[in-house]
């Protein structure tokens, strides 16, 4: 397993619409293995194969574990990451707000208008079809990552007001 270098924005990679993945393969396990290394190292809680530059419909999600420790992988057990393939939204409802952050957008967090329930199909490593329902925070990362693949960036999503002051602080960051 490697720990992969993450897409910053403004790359023109995060623009591009991911391809579906075809083969379940060991080289799509390997690059799940990779996915969860990756997020761990970066303290994050859900990655897109784009952001690590790999453009293929293959999301991985890992919300932390309530436990009394400081190592990350107690925190989030592999064996409890979602591994999302090819998702498929199938239904979404009601309206929410949640405060979003992104490996691609290191320090940066804004809240972000997002359906509170969703519905998808995916497919796991070995290409099994599964579907999914929530309305929590599992639905508003899926929401997250799968814009990820549709080549989109939560900041994409803010008024025109806050996309404005957040390129302003992210040019000044950009100079430091």
């Amino acid at each position: 397993m490697m720990i992969r270098d993450i897409v910053i924005y403004p790359d023109k990679r995060l623009k591009e619409i991911s391809k579906p993945v075809e083969k379940f393969d060991e080289s799509l396990h390997q690059l799940l293995d990779d996915m969860y290394d990756t997020m761990i190292a970066k303290n994050g809680v859900g990655l897109a194969a784009i952001q690590i530059g790999v453009p293929l419909r293959v999301l991985i999600i890992n919300t932390p574990l309530d436990v009394d420790s400081d190592d990350p992988k107690e925190q989030q057990p592999k064996e409890n990451t979602l591994e999302v393939i090819n998702p498929k939204i199938l239904k979404v409802g009601g309206k929410t707000k949640y405060q979003e952050g992104c490996l691609s957008v290191p320090g940066y967090f804004e809240e972000v208008n997002r359906y509170k329930d969703v519905t998808i199909e995916y497919q796991n490593r070995y290409g099994e079809t599964f579907i999914i329902e929530d309305d929590a925070f599992l639905a508003i990362a899926l929401q997250h990552e799968i814009d990820h693949l549709d080549g989109k960036i939560f900041v994409e999503k803010l008024s025109i007001v806050k996309r404005k002051k957040f390129e302003k602080e992210w040019k000044k960051r950009a100079k430091k």
